[in-house]
């Protein structure tokens, strides 16, 4: 018993400290923005991230890319849209779907954000090797299966 208490406690450390890496990319990338003048959220730039691996995405599965409810999802995008980053078109092959496009405006911030990213990324992983990180995604991908078969 107490190891199993034992194991709880580190996978309670093990989570806390994954959110607290979360927590410090988001404000490293927010500072970023501010410097740089973008008016984005962190929560935007997610949706963003989506679009520039693959424009033209269906919101639902947008909001299964970015672990977003519906309605978060269309609060973000319409705010988006609003600074004419993106847009919504009707899907031809569902009409009770929308497809979600980068406009010029948005293709362009992909390109200047894109860099951010890589510098973020680098720094997150300096002293960390391939195995470690390999291990690590996949004792996270074993606790996220746990969780959701629980």
């Amino acid at each position: 018993m107490a190891k199993s208490n034992q194991k709880a406690k580190a996978a309670r450390q093990f989570t806390h400290l994954l959110l607290e890496l979360r927590d410090e990319l988001r404000r490293h990338l927010q500072q970023k923005f501010r410097e740089n003048n973008v008016s984005l959220t962190y929560e935007m730039h997610q949706v963003m991230v989506c679009l520039w691996t693959k424009d033209g995405i269906r919101q639902q599965d947008l909001a299964d890319k970015t672990l977003k409810d519906k309605t978060s999802l269309t609060y973000l995008i319409d705010n988006l849209n609003k600074r004419g980053l993106v847009t919504r078109m009707e899907d031809k092959n569902d009409r009770r779907s929308k497809l979600i496009f980068l406009t010029n405006k948005g293709k362009e911030l992909g390109k200047i954000a894109e860099p951010w990213l890589e510098e973020l990324y680098k720094l997150a992983s300096l002293k960390v090797t391939m195995n470690e990180m390999e291990e690590s995604m996949k004792t996270v991908q074993k606790m996220i299966d746990n969780v959701k078969t629980g």
